[in-house]
């Protein structure tokens, strides 16, 4: 899989999750037009991501995993709003990606406990490697 295809995956999981509540909000659009600027999609390739359906395959890395998890966090909470199907389907989503559900389910608990529920990035990589087996 090509490095663009790679982003695009890693980008139309970020819209699913967008519309796992029937809804894509301003805020939660704009989040996702920022985060496809910063990993170098076109505008073009980004308006696919609503048209298409892009396959998306969980990175190798498993530190690139726990990336991605923490991008559904943030977009999940843009909008100020936690959404039931937004948390099931960032759940499924983490097992889908091959991290620990007690290591996601953890950090889903522990968010709250932070400003803006950013968990800061050293307590989730020990939370993950409380997890290894």
């Amino acid at each position: 899989m090509s490095e663009e295809n790679e982003k695009l995956g890693l980008l139309a999981q970020l819209v699913k999750m967008a519309q796992s509540d029937d809804k894509i909000r301003d805020v939660e659009f704009q989040f996702l037009l920022s985060l496809a600027a910063q990993m170098g999609v076109t505008k073009d390739e980004f308006k696919r991501l609503f048209e298409e359906n892009i396959e998306f395959r969980a990175p190798k890395l498993e530190s690139e995993r726990i990336v991605q998890f923490q991008r559904l966090i943030l977009l999940m909470n843009v909008d100020l709003e936690i959404d039931e199907r937004e948390m099931e389907y960032i759940k499924d989503l983490g097992i889908r990606m091959g991290l620990h559900p007690s290591a996601t389910n953890t950090v889903l608990r522990e968010m709250h406990d932070y400003e803006n529920k950013i968990v800061p990035p050293a307590r989730l990589i020990e939370i993950f490697t409380t997890y290894h087996n």
